[in-house]
């Protein structure tokens, strides 16, 4: 057996226990692909990840992202987590910026008061057909007039997202996971202006034939913030999110209006040259050793 060291990261929050926590495996290169997938099985987590030596020399790090029941491109929490684990055990960037490298490209993540990650380019945007929304709004169990706006927002995941009245109408929903069927879903709607938070988010995606509501998503907060910042949301946001779930997520957007470059890539937030950058607060509750 070989020893790696072990992290678990408390992703979007500033008091354990309140946010999403993610798994992270460091020095990861002698694990198999079936030996991540099984560990990450094992763990039980909406995602657990490993840290590599990078094969881009622009990056300071590789991250292979899996969740129960497989390997995604890219997620938001788990890169947050992913970077605080790594810097925490000793990692020093090679410039300004950190560079992650995973399955959509060259992702930068910039450290001020907390870590921020670029959004990556949407694989698909726009307009979600008028069959998936009455769709989803069955498996919501709203009526189809309640959507008061979608949009394609797959940065990898594949999510929909749609807009709610307010947010009041976001924490109502009860779905129905079986009709939700493949779809994932982000819902969305705002708080009275002068709140803690201007939106609170929700979001649905089945696991392993397991319907599943995820505590706090960067990924789609990234993509939610590439549709909504700056045009039906201020530049600059916090939204909320796991309250259902009685965490307490705070994530933090901010669209800057220009592209962001990683080096070999240039990641742009939007079609339109913005940047979102998307942050939260990051603490490790649990620190040991994996012997695989």
């Amino acid at each position: 057996m070989t020893a790696y060291e072990f992290s678990q990261v408390d992703v979007f929050t500033n008091e354990p226990l309140l946010g999403n926590p993610v798994a992270v495996v460091h020095g990861a290169d002698g694990l198999t692909d079936e030996q991540m997938a099984a560990f990450a099985r094992w763990t039980n987590l909406s995602e657990t990840t490993f840290l590599l030596t990078p094969t881009d020399p622009a990056a300071d790090y590789r991250l292979r992202i899996f969740t129960v029941s497989g390997e995604l491109p890219f997620a938001g929490h788990p890169t947050l987590g992913s970077a605080h684990a790594w810097l925490e055990a000793g990692g020093k960037p090679k410039g300004a910026s950190l560079v992650q490298e995973c399955g959509v490209g060259l992702v930068e993540l910039r450290r001020d008061e907390r870590i921020a990650f670029a959004a990556p380019d949407l694989i698909r945007g726009g307009e979600v057909d008028e069959e998936t929304l009455v769709a989803i709004a069955k498996g919501l169990q709203i009526a189809r007039d309640d959507i008061q706006g979608a949009r394609w927002c797959d940065n990898g995941p594949g999510w929909v997202g749609i807009m709610l009245a307010d947010a009041e109408a976001v924490l109502a929903v009860t779905p129905d996971h079986a009709a939700l069927g493949d779809h994932k879903v982000g819902l969305v709607g705002r708080y009275p202006e002068g709140s803690e938070c201007a939106v609170e988010v929700r979001a649905f995606f089945p696991a392993d034939g397991v319907a599943f509501e995820d505590p706090v998503t960067g990924s789609l907060n990234a993509a939610l913030g590439q549709w909504l910042a700056g045009s039906q949301l201020p530049e600059t946001y916090v939204a909320s999110q796991g309250t259902i779930l009685k965490r307490r997520g705070r994530v933090h957007v901010v669209s800057t209006g220009s592209t962001v470059s990683t080096g070999s890539t240039v990641s742009t937030g939007s079609t339109t040259g913005e940047s979102v950058w998307v942050g939260g607060d990051t603490l490790t509750t649990i620190r040991g050793t994996l012997e695989l």
